[in-house]
């Protein structure tokens, strides 16, 4: 198994960098609803990051504590189900475990993607 600190020490190709920063100066507008929520320790103190590498992939958001990574899934996840399949379980042998939601939930339902997640940290954080 990885070492649990995956963020520090990674090498990281100049591409993906660059990935990383187009993605967070062009979030869907569900990635801005949910980390205008999660940003500064807004979810009861627990520290989310957004488009962070792990593993050579990029997760919408990542709470290292709680090695959770919150993945949102707009239309074009329907056409590529193996390839989401395959990521998961590489961020699992990272001790990542991965909570999806669709763009839909963020924007009708917010307050239960919320609680969701918060739950998963919780209980992730109980496990540790």
């Amino acid at each position: 198994m990885p070492p649990r600190n995956i963020v520090i020490g990674q090498k990281v190709s100049p591409e993906l960098a660059q990935r990383v920063r187009e993605l967070r100066s062009n979030q869907t507008p569900a990635e801005q609803v949910l980390w205008e929520k999660l940003r500064g320790n807004r979810l009861n103190g627990w520290h989310f990051r957004r488009q962070q590498i792990i593993g050579g992939y990029i997760v919408d958001f990542y709470c290292h504590r709680a090695s959770l990574a919150v993945e949102l899934d707009g239309g074009i996840h329907d056409s590529q189900r193996e390839y989401d399949a395959e990521r998961d379980r590489t961020l699992a042998e990272y001790g990542v475990c991965v909570l999806r939601f669709p763009n839909e939930a963020v924007e009708t339902n917010l307050s239960a993607v919320l609680a969701q997640i918060q739950a998963a940290c919780e209980e992730k954080d109980r496990t540790l």
